[in-house]
């Protein structure tokens, strides 16, 4: 295996990411995983390129500066490797947001001013309305908020299209291959060990998922990264049923909730296929990959409660997959400052399709001195909700 400058250790979203960003700024890449690029925590999301979820506060930002830089990427990709190894099912959709009771209306008005307020477009509708966005919605809404800025794209797809661009700029992705550690030669990265072979570098991207804390203890600068379940329903394909990304005004507590306990709230959206996802479920139960029955009962009654028409769908399958979750509910993005040349990228949670450009970005800037377009301070490695982890 060839030398690099920088080696991104995970080819999931984020790891694709900050190495096409790196690989944009003249570095070589080297980009390795244990698995299959974009195979885990990737292959498991529903692509969501989110602002609707996010209250203000450094992850919006983030979010928002993504979500300017997301077509900018894809056109580029575009002209770079061809309209079809750039295709990554692109649907600036938006999403609608609903509450269902009275309790709800004043808690989904306050957020929906804030975010307003921090630059979301955002608008503010009532039952009529927002039937007439999606017409097979309950008839059991109090108050909507229509988000035209939120999108998707097809994850896997968009992560293979981010390592193409890596390759072809001169770097490599690995599959199938375990960094065992890293090399330290003067207090700083020299390389790491892969297939008891060194592989000299002179940065490593701890960009694992939600496996990231378990990296950071074999690089000997922990971090707190920790898997947090979830579960997806998937029906058979159907005619045009839901236009946007649809969910209970109760999934942006589920979102910022750090309980053990397990958080339902509906999510429903369909895909370019025609089949419906339907969501979310979190959970912190370590990397237990059963599937629970209850689990997926409880996201298809919240399904059927927004959208009555599916209660008689047939369901194809189910799948589930573990986000990586930090205790404040922020990435962590940037150099570790206990070993010069480790960097992290992780802890993105549910987040990372829609964070990953600006989280590529914001690294790449940092590791060329330049000063990125959100504010990385928030996201720094030694910040205090996980330095009792650092100090262990």
């Amino acid at each position: 295996m060839e030398s690099a400058d920088v080696v991104v250790v995970g080819a999931g979203i984020i790891g694709a990411a900050c190495a096409e960003a790196l690989s944009a700024s003249g570095r070589r890449v080297l980009v390795v995983d244990r698995g299959a690029p974009a195979g885990a925590t990737t292959a498991a999301g529903e692509g969501n390129v989110l602002l609707s979820d996010k209250a203000p506060g450094p992850e919006l930002d983030l979010a928002l500066a993504s979500r300017r830089r997301w077509p900018e990427l894809l056109e580029s990709l575009r002209g770079e490797l061809g309209e079809a190894l750039a295709d990554v099912e692109w649907e600036a959709k938006g999403g609608l947001v609903v509450a269902t009771d009275q309790d709800s209306i004043t808690p989904l008005r306050i957020i929906t001013e804030a975010q307003r307020e921090a630059g979301v477009e955002v608008r503010d509708l009532g039952q009529a309305a927002a039937r007439a966005l999606e017409p097979h919605l309950t008839t059991a809404i109090t108050a909507a908020a229509h988000y035209p800025g939120d999108a998707q794209v097809q994850p896997v797809l968009a992560a293979t299209a981010l390592l193409a661009a890596v390759r072809a700029r001169g770097g490599a992705v690995c599959g199938g291959t375990a960094v065992e550690g890293l090399i330290v030669k003067g207090g700083k990265v020299a390389g790491v060990r892969v297939g008891g072979e060194a592989v000299p570098c002179g940065a490593v991207v701890n960009a694992c998922g939600p496996w990231a804390g378990h990296f950071s203890i074999t690089a000997g600068a922990p971090i707190e990264v920790l898997p947090r379940r979830g579960m997806v329903l998937v029906t058979a394909p159907l005619p045009p049923l839901v236009a946007r990304k649809v969910y209970a005004a109760d999934y942006v507590a589920s979102v910022a909730s750090g309980d053990v306990d397990l958080q339902v709230s509906p999510v429903v959206e369909s895909t370019p296929t025609g089949t419906v996802l339907i969501g979310s479920s979190r959970q912190r139960t370590g990397f237990d990959e059963s599937l629970e029955v209850e689990v997926l009962r409880r996201l298809a009654r919240g399904a059927v409660r927004l959208f009555p028409v599916l209660e008689r769908v047939p369901v194809m399958r189910a799948y589930g997959g573990f986000r990586p979750y930090t205790p404040d509910h922020l990435p962590v993005i940037g150099r570790d400052p206990r070993i010069p040349g480790l960097w992290h990228a992780s802890g993105h949670e549910g987040a990372g399709v829609g964070l990953a450009p600006g989280t590529g970005r914001m690294l790449a800037d940092l590791m060329d001195g330049r000063r990125p377009e959100v504010d990385p301070v928030p996201f720094r490695v030694d910040r205090p909700a996980l330095m009792a982890q650092i100090k262990a």
